[in-house]
């Protein structure tokens, strides 16, 4: 797991993730590659491209605009984000930065258009800030103005709804003009317009603090606040890119074949995290919204049936009034599903429903809000790049590269797991009844003892064992991601047990009469013999033929047959142990390319000689030498268990969901 960029931090998980049912995940550097550029900037009313060479030979507006230089400012002021030393003769957008993706993406983008971001800072230097939180989803910084000695700058950027909220004007051609139901709409237009591209929108605004009242070496308190943020002047919008991961459509395709239902989980605007989500296939082409089929049909949305669309867009607002019943009516009947806008408290009650309707969840989160919807999840996955020291620690599993491919990989990893589980407990499972037969027959017929204990030990200690852990290598079926059967379950089908069970316990005793009849007892002289045979005073035990046998011949010949019923479980087992490798397909399809398998059927066969044929074996483990022959009495019930088991598995391949499946398959 480890290879495949997925830490495991208990072996419960792996099980865990491999019967997940429901994902959970982030946008951005899970689904995306969390390499933001900035694409777009809408300001006085116009929405241009931004322009990402290094000699800016490709700017389509005038840098010279006074609501370009506000809007610069902002950004590049309220922003966290810095380039690492020792990277100026790097092209500014090849350079690497410390700090949040998205203020990465405005840090370059500034400083291509404007210049040197550092000297706008020393210039006008923070005297305040509050960061971006979840909840306010703003952040905002107050600076000194390098062009007014006394006076302050109050400069904010977040959500473009909240920060609009937090406006009375809006920045027009460098003249502050009031927010009107005609700005306010011409905003509404560019942001679903940007967000619609699948691009992360964040919203700008500014403040200049009236010298009188904060003059400077004024002391603002950014934990009880004493200084207004509200009223503020919207600036405009700046778009940013996130591309998706290459690898995330195909994995979300095989979740989707694998019965997994993929939920994004975003803190972006509605109209990009559905844009977004589409890209990704979370949203199939063709499957609509309620919001979708109104505007298709021309009508309200109250007159659409929400069970009609078989994708849903949920804003995080909405949950806070939406009933645990609603909420979980909407994740059954629904099978594409985005959550946009939402906390980390949001994600655990997206969580707690799922788990409501039955389903198994993973999680991914990064930040230490999430930690509680981590802990929650029946497996939490932290970001190993992008995640805090909380987060890695409520996690189950770590994604070392914080791909949602890596996700899907470790459910192919742990469906594998479980699939060779089934297959070893399937094939050790098999030989109890040869074991346990003779046992039954010896009491009930009173026969002679066709199995000895140590020849069981030999079976279950020595042959088994070997073949059991090759099974820890099997390879992998194709249908493994392409199923939808649970994995939580090891119950295997009992017929399909019961089967193979009876053909080598056959096997077994067919060997055993053959030996003894050979030796003169036929099967129904055998009936009933037991107190004779077993009696030490009794050396004038009679076969089918007259022939008077003594305590010690008679053991001798029981011995003998104790050990050919072991070699018979021995070579059924070979059939059995080709037909256990593969739960679906043909072992024609799969191949005999597991080479701890292979070098387990010839140690386990040389095994069986060796305790056969070995000098001292008939003192130390009652165990005989048999006759070549002996060995080919249970060819044809191996041949049989494998013709049948392939019959088995052809009809399961060709009519899946059928009787057969349903009955026999494990």
């Amino acid at each position: 797991m480890a290879k495949k960029n997925c830490l495991v931090k208990n072996l419960e998980a792996v099980e865990t993730l491999g019967s997940t049912s429901t994902i959970c995940s982030d946008k951005t550097g899970t689904l995306t590659q969390n390499r933001m550029t900035v694409a777009h900037m809408w300001f006085d009313n116009m929405i241009h491209e931004a322009d990402t060479t290094e000699d800016q030979s490709g700017a389509t507006f005038d840098k010279s605009s006074a609501t370009w230089h506000a809007l610069s400012r902002v950004a590049g002021l309220c922003n966290r984000a810095e380039f690492k030393a020792g990277q100026e003769t790097l092209p500014i957008l090849k350079r690497d930065t410390a700090g949040d993706a998205s203020e990465s993406a405005l840090l370059k983008c500034i400083q291509l258009s404007c210049g040197c971001v550092r000297s706008m800072r020393e210039r006008n230097a923070k005297v305040g800030e509050i960061p971006f939180n979840s909840t306010n989803k703003y952040q905002l910084s107050i600076h000194e103005q390098e062009d007014n000695e006394n006076g302050h700058l109050l400069v904010m950027k977040g959500a473009p709804e909240r920060i609009l909220d937090r406006c009375s004007t809006i920045l027009i051609h460098g003249q502050e003009v009031p927010m009107d139901a005609n700005w306010n709409e011409a905003f509404q237009s560019a942001y679903m317009e940007l967000g619609g591209l699948g691009e992360r929108v964040l919203g700008f605004c500014h403040l200049p603090l009236s010298p009188a009242q904060f003059p400077r070496g004024f002391s603002f308190d950014c934990e009880e606040v004493n200084f207004p943020i509200k009223g503020l002047c919207f600036v405009g919008l700046m778009s940013m890119i996130d591309p998706p991961r290459a690898a995330v459509p195909d994995a979300v395709g095989k979740c989707r074949s694998a019965g997994i239902k993929v939920i994004m989980v975003t803190g972006d605007h509605p109209i990009t995290a559905k844009a977004i989500a589409k890209g990704v296939g979370i949203i199939s082409e063709g499957n609509e919204t309620v919001e979708d089929i109104a505007e298709r049909l021309n009508i309200p949305l109250s007159q659409v049936n929400p069970r009609d669309a078989k994708a849903c867009v949920v804003h995080g607002g909405d949950l806070k009034d939406m009933s645990a019943e609603y909420l979980d009516d909407l994740l059954r009947n629904h099978t594409e599903i985005v959550f946009a806008r939402t906390s980390p408290q949001q994600k655990l009650i997206i969580v707690e429903g799922c788990q409501r309707t039955g389903a198994i969840v993973a999680v991914t989160g990064d930040g230490v809000n999430d930690s509680p919807a981590l802990k929650k999840a029946d497996i939490g996955v932290a970001m190993g790049i992008a995640g805090s020291d909380v987060s890695k620690q409520a996690a189950d599993m770590i994604l070392l590269d914080d791909n949602f491919a890596s996700i899907v990989t470790g459910v192919e990893e742990g469906r594998l797991i479980f699939d060779n589980l089934k297959k070893s407990i399937a094939y050790t499972l098999t030989s109890n009844i040869p074991e346990i037969s003779p046992f039954l027959l010896f009491i009930i017929a009173s026969i002679p003892l066709p199995l000895g204990t140590v020849t069981i030990l030999c079976i279950d200690l020595g042959t088994d064992m070997s073949i059991c852990l090759s099974f820890s290598s099997a390879a992998k079926e194709h249908y493994i991601l392409k199923t939808t059967v649970p994995c939580e379950t090891l119950l295997l089908s009992v017929q399909q047990t019961l089967v193979r069970s009876m053909i080598q316990a056959l096997a077994g005793f067919f060997t055993y009469f053959v030996i003894l009849a050979e030796n003169g007892f036929w099967p129904e002289t055998l009936l009933g013999i037991r107190l004779n045979w077993d009696d030490r005073a009794n050396n004038e035990v009679e076969d089918s033929y007259g022939q008077q046998w003594t305590y010690e011949q008679r053991k001798i010949i029981e011995f003998t047959c104790h050990t050919s019923f072991f070699v018979s479980i021995v070579v059924v087992q070979w059939a059995d142990v080709i037909i256990c490798k593969t739960r679906r397909n043909s072992v024609f399809q799969q191949g005999m390319k597991n080479r701890i398998l292979i070098f387990g059927l010839f140690a386990e066969t040389a095994l069986a000689a060796f305790l056969s044929y070995c000098p001292g074996m008939d003192i130390a483990l009652r165990m005989y030498p048999l006759k070549v022959s002996w060995w080919f009495c249970a060819l044809p019930y191996s041949l049989l268990i494998f013709i049948y088991d392939e019959v088995r598995k052809l009809i399961i391949r060709r009519y899946p969901g059928g009787w057969v499946e349903l009955e026999t398959y494990y």
